[in-house]
């Protein structure tokens, strides 16, 4: 708790001779700020500040104080013109893709997707988990207004919260089921933010695009020859985000990119120097920020009611819930019996299937698709909410009974 520094002087005689000694006491906000950063390493703490956020922008929001609530999302403080709520998905959900780029970074080269065929598979199975999902929202919303706009809601994994699942439900089982979780997710986004900036942008700005491209390349030029300075490659990525954001792309994007060019060399290396200081901020203030801004829907009966009926959001929500355990499961199987991909010793079908109804919580990605192609529709919102909750129940049911027959049978 005490650091002692002794304050020293020499004397005509020679030698040393103390002047002062004192106990200095560390600060105690440093003290504790060293805590909760270490405390928010772990998933399972950021994921239950994420839900608690969720949980209190929905009291919130269905109070009699819900006007406060909103007049606070829809503030636009600053530059751009972004509402606070747009801050959150446009700002804070880039830094979180950016530690999301890098622990995908460090499976590919160290981890346990370093081998050709191991990496294969999450990513047949997120882009499967995308098309068929997306095929089940057109299937069952064919013929209404909207369903040429919203097929992309259902394709997307919020992987905070499924990762936080994950962790309070079943660390014990293998890190393979991690890693593969992990990277469907990552490349999930990453293909539902590429929808969004083909689909779902108005006008599209090639030069400001063409100074990204640029930036991102000096930045991996940068760490490629052993540059090591933190300071200039968080102006880097802050200049990147600005000209992803200008171009029209989702600047989230700009977030991945950076996580994935990060130089993973080196004892520590700079993804693991930029992952220890990044991810507290990450788990314990970007993602929990923006759930508290998305997840402020309206839960009346009238609310619930209209999402029941309407087919759109009917749409979402088996999309999500059955889509995506049918396209990533599918995927993967599929995959892996053409010879394509491989399947860890580690892991066993049933933990695929309990990961691929794990992978039905949209929420974040999900919320950012829906009020772009349904803007301020809270029956899109609802929707995802109710589907996200639903897959999350189902998988740690499933997760649970995984962990108790591994612990009974060592399978």
């Amino acid at each position: 708790m005490y650091s002692q520094v002794q304050i020293v002087t020499f004397s005509d005689r020679g030698g040393t001779v103390p002047r002062a000694a004192e106990l200095w006491p560390l600060r105690p906000t440093v003290r504790y700020a060293r805590q909760i950063a270490e405390a928010l390493r772990a998933e399972t703490i950021g994921g239950v500040i994420m839900l608690l956020a969720t949980g209190f922008a929905l009291i919130w929001a269905n109070s009699a104080w819900t006007n406060g609530y909103l007049a606070i999302r829809d503030a636009v403080p600053g530059p751009f013109g972004m509402s606070l709520y747009q801050w959150s998905a446009d700002g804070m959900l880039a830094i979180f893709f950016f530690v999301a780029g890098l622990e995908v970074k460090r499976e590919f080269v160290h981890g346990e997707l370093s081998q050709l065929k191991d990496a294969i598979l999450p990513v047949v199975a997120a882009i499967s988990g995308m098309i068929v999902p997306a095929l089940v929202f057109v299937a069952v919303a064919w013929g209404t207004s909207g369903a040429g706009k919203g097929w992309a809601i259902p394709t997307a994994t919020d992987i905070a919260f499924a990762l936080a699942v994950l962790a309070v439900t079943a660390s014990a089982l293998p890190d393979a089921l991690r890693a593969f979780l992990l990277t469907l997710a990552v490349v999930d986004d990453l293909g539902a933010i590429i929808v969004i900036a083909v689909f779902y942008t108005e006008k599209l700005s090639f030069v400001p695009l063409i100074a990204a491209a640029v930036i991102l390349f000096i930045y991996w030029l940068l760490m490629r020859v052993g540059v090591r300075k933190p300071l200039l490659f968080i102006l880097l990525g802050v200049a990147a985000w600005v000209f992803v954001h200008d171009s029209g792309v989702h600047p989230t994007v700009a977030g991945v990119l950076c996580g994935l060019l990060t130089s993973v060399r080196g004892d520590p290396s700079p993804a693991e120097r930029a992952d220890h200081y990044v991810r507290p901020i990450s788990a314990g203030f970007c993602v929990p920020v923006f759930a508290f801004f998305a997840a402020g829907v309206p839960l009346t009966t009238q609310a619930l009611g209209a999402v029941f009926v309407d087919r759109i959001a009917i749409a979402v929500m088996i999309g999500l819930v059955v889509g995506k355990f049918l396209g990533v499961f599918g995927g993967a199987w599929l995959s892996v019996k053409l010879g394509f991909a491989r399947l860890s010793d580690e892991l066993t079908w049933r933990d695929i299937a309990a990961v691929s109804v794990l992978a039905g919580i949209g929420f974040t990605v999900s919320l950012l698709i829906g009020d772009k192609a349904f803007p301020g529709d809270d029956r899109i919102s609802t929707a995802v909410l109710i589907a996200s909750v639903v897959a999350s129940a189902l998988a740690s049911a499933l997760l649970r009974i995984r962990v108790r027959v591994r612990a009974r049978d060592d399978v």
